[in-house]
């Protein structure tokens, strides 16, 4: 089982996700901050993402010739004593779309929610009405409760019908969970009692204060106060997020690839920079900056060389720097995260740490509105060349990189993996998507007793074959065995297609991920939640979560009759 060590050390030394995004970004609440089965799916199947499992499919407005997309939260089932959130989302041909949309519980009579009105939400700002925590189902009996959506002044309306579960069904792993926190030298970190992050918590504070100590070292400035660290037990995004506190990803599951630790250290320097302060701060060198000081992105790497891999024809895929510095955010993520810190890297060997912080911290807002307008100005400042001689000498300075061409298979297989990853969000975990990701305020999550947001996620054979495929080529490009690599990924890229086409049976589109989906759904009928899966043949090895965070590894075969069963 060679891979099931190398899981163990992931897990244990905290090599569990993150992205070190984000800033600037608008947060949902407004806040500034950047049995056995056959490997064919069952005919009743449904993977495209549902408003909820729980809520029957959204009909088309009386009115409208629009169908409107609602979301629910917690994601998953729906119980009793929920605080209920929704996403209400027009279809793009509707928009623009001013109005202001209300919701009735069992009508007439029951309560009316909102009204809320269509506005920018997330990173990519998607139009959407949003009611936060508005349904509060506690004195509700289970069963059946019609909603009535209604849009003014346009007078759409339709009904939905949304299933509540009796509270007693709760699986005792949420019922039983808790907010709990605790001090470090550096750190007040807020985690949920019973998840994979009060399992290694030792670990998580040493390597937070160890973090802590090495972004002072870096950025010259003590924090002033303690850093607010939340341990998610869900992934988000890539993984991590910053606002006025840090949000890390910790689980067991982590399809993200990333370390837990540079995630950390990434958003803390974020922290420090902000207190710094200046002008501007475009995106490009803000990121860039974090990029470089925590030696990679998602992973510890050398950046010049791999961005050099960038200028390859095989590739062509560098960016210019001004669309770059003006668009940043829109840009291809692996890509642009990369090139800017290697930018920051190569300017900060060309002149130094102190004369580049004093261009970094003095570039000013420029008339046009463009960041790359302003780094132009504060370039001539400074240095006494422009935005483009800058370009032309560190594209010079790239195609000297003697290491280029052995990183090429690495930087096109990570953008790959990446933007895959995000695709599998889109149709199988949209709360997951970076762009429009359902992170909440944690502080009122914290006082309000509030987890079932964070805690559920999809856990449907599909979501767990597709997430470990994900596991399995982040593990080869990581240990090199590329052409591994590239097969997982192909064959989670073929399922997609075939979902994203309306196919009735997607994961037939590939018989690698038939048997991912066939064993993850063999282990999940026997009452566990696989977290790894090996295929050697025709048997399997599973590492498999199973109740209190005690891990078993099972066993599976491939029968003649192409079923896998638990040996």
């Amino acid at each position: 089982m060679r891979r099931f060590s190398y899981m163990l050390f992931v897990i244990i030394l905290g090599l569990s996700l993150g992205c070190g995004t984000l800033t600037p970004t608008l947060l949902p609440t407004g806040t500034l901050a950047p049995t056995p089965t056959p490997t064919r799916l069952p005919p009743t199947a449904t993977l495209a993402p549902s408003p909820s499992p729980t809520a029957e499919p959204s009909p088309t407005p009386e009115g409208s010739p629009f169908t409107f997309t609602v979301r629910y939260h917690p994601d998953g089932s729906l119980y009793v004593g929920d605080l209920v959130s929704l996403e209400v989302i027009p279809p793009a041909e509707a928009l623009p779309l001013e109005g202001n949309l209300s919701v009735q519980v069992d009508p007439p009579n029951g309560p009316v929610l909102g009204p809320a009105s269509f506005a920018p939400f997330g990173i990519a700002g998607r139009i959407q009405a949003t009611f936060i925590w508005v349904w509060d189902t506690r004195l509700l009996d289970a069963g059946e409760h019609s909603l009535l959506f209604h849009v003014e002044p346009q007078g759409y309306t339709w009904s939905q019908t949304v299933t509540l579960l009796p509270a007693a069904d709760l699986p005792a792993d949420q019922a039983e969970a808790r907010w709990a926190s605790v001090q470090t030298e550096c750190c007040t970190i807020h985690y949920v009692t019973g998840t994979a992050a009060e399992r290694d918590l030792s670990l998580l504070t040493a390597l937070a204060d160890a973090q802590a100590q090495h972004a002072i070292a870096q950025m010259g400035i003590e924090f002033s106060q303690p850093i607010v660290i939340t341990l998610l037990p869900r992934l988000l995004g890539h993984g991590g997020f910053a606002t006025h506190e840090i949000h890390v990803s910790y689980l067991g599951r982590n399809y993200a690839s990333n370390a837990w630790d540079l995630v950390v250290l990434h958003e803390m320097i974020h922290i420090l920079d902000y207190r710094l302060g200046g002008n501007l701060r475009p995106s490009l060198l803000v990121e860039g900056l974090a990029v470089y000081l925590s030696d990679g992105h998602f992973k510890p790497e050398p950046l010049l060389p791999r961005a050099a891999a960038l200028l390859d024809g095989r590739l062509g895929w560098y960016l210019p720097l001004a669309p770059l510095a003006d668009g940043f955010y829109a840009a291809q993520h692996e890509i642009g995260y990369l090139e800017a810190g290697a930018l920051v890297q190569y300017m900060v060997e060309r002149w130094g740490w102190e004369a580049y912080s004093a261009f970094y911290r003095d570039i000013a807002p420029h008339p046009s509105g463009k960041p790359s307008a302003a780094i132009d100005a504060a370039l001539q400042i400074h240095f006494g060349l422009s935005l483009a001689e800058l370009e032309a000498d560190f594209i010079a300075a790239l195609q000297a990189q003697p290491e280029a061409e052995a990183w090429l298979d690495d930087v096109r297989l990570t953008v790959t993996f990446y933007d895959t990853l995000r695709r599998y969000q889109q149709l199988l975990d949209p709360s997951a998507y970076f762009a429009t990701a359902w992170l909440m305020d944690s502080q009122q999550m914290r006082q309000r007793g509030i987890l079932a947001d964070y805690l559920r996620t999809p856990t449907t054979p599909a979501n767990l074959a597709l997430e470990t495929m994900l596991i399995t080529a982040g593990e080869d490009l990581a240990s090199a065995p590329y052409d591994q690599a590239e097969v997982t990924l192909a064959a989670i890229g073929q399922v997609l297609d075939a979902l994203e086409n309306g196919a009735a049976d997607p994961f037939a589109a590939s018989p690698l991920a038939g048997d991912y989906y066939a064993i993850a759904a063999a282990v999940q009928q026997s009452g566990y939640l696989v977290e790894h899966i090996e295929i050697n043949g025709d048997s399997a090895f599973v590492l498999a979560d199973a109740p209190r965070l005690n891990w078993v590894e099972l066993r599976l075969l491939r029968h003649p009759d192409g079923a896998w069963r638990l040996e």
